[in-house]
């Protein structure tokens, strides 16, 4: 008879997504997707989710994401809105530019001055990261966000659409296959 080994390590995702999502008093809707968008995309074997919260304070939720209604349930909604520290702890989590996805969900209306977004976004897309900036979503599922905000980012260098959870997924996967549409 052949002996059979098997081995306990399990392999470490190949990709890693970090959803930096806008809990300030204007996003009720767009973080209950958002945590759910998370549970969903934390079961695919190859991706790392990651979750960050932030309002003027930025918390990682991580270690939630496995479970929507917990997740959701740590989530205090509410106060400012300070998505360059968000994008700033983004940063700090990365080792693999060009293997990590980061994903911005906010209505972009920055409390602080806008040059540190600006730049947090530029020094991001200039790692390789991949950026996408994601609209707020009302409760009937229409992009409200600040224009005049989003056009500087895309000039920065993140791309910024108005996405359903299925199109932030098809999103995810088209960069896990290697397409940049």
């Amino acid at each position: 008879e052949r002996p059979v080994f098997g081995t306990r390590v399990s392999r470490e995702a190949d990709w890693r997504l970090i959803l930096v999502v806008d809990v300030s008093g204007s996003m009720e809707a767009s973080v209950i997707w958002s945590a759910l968008t998370a549970a969903v995309l934390g079961g695919v074997p190859t991706l790392s989710t990651h979750f960050l919260a932030f309002s003027t304070q930025v918390v990682d939720l991580t270690d939630r994401v496995e479970d929507p209604l917990s997740l959701l349930l740590e989530v205090r909604v509410g106060g400012g809105t300070h998505i360059a520290a968000g994008l700033a702890h983004a940063r700090s989590l990365i080792t693999v530019p060009s293997r990590t996805l980061v994903v911005v969900v906010s209505d972009f209306e920055e409390g602080a001055p806008i040059g540190g977004l600006l730049g947090e976004v530029r020094a991001l897309a200039a790692s390789g990261a991949h950026l996408l900036g994601c609209a707020a979503l009302d409760d009937a599922g229409a992009p409200r966000y600040s224009v005049p905000v989003a056009r500087q980012l895309v000039a920065a260098g993140m791309p910024v659409a108005a996405l359903s959870p299925l199109a932030l997924a098809r999103w995810v996967g088209d960069r896990l296959r290697g397409e940049s549409r």
